[in-house]
């Protein structure tokens, strides 16, 4: 490969990754709050969801529940 093909393929794949940049800079456009948002909620809903785990499998849970299905 000659120097002249080389640099017709850099500056070839150079403006195609900055094409892709662009492309996809432009489809988030306008939705960064709502994403922000939104992974917020999904991290407060694991953390609740870590919470419930950690009470459910909690022994004296468990056996309160056996306890109140005797009743």
């Amino acid at each position: 490969m000659d120097l002249f093909t080389m640099i017709v393929l850099i500056v070839v794949v150079a403006t195609i990754g900055e094409m892709f940049k662009a492309h996809k800079k432009s489809q988030n456009k306008g939705y960064g709050p709502e994403v922000d948002r939104l992974q917020n909620e999904v991290k407060a809903l694991n953390e609740r969801v870590k919470s419930l785990e950690t009470i459910v499998t909690d022994k004296s849970y468990q056996l309160r529940s056996e306890i109140d299905s005797l009743k």
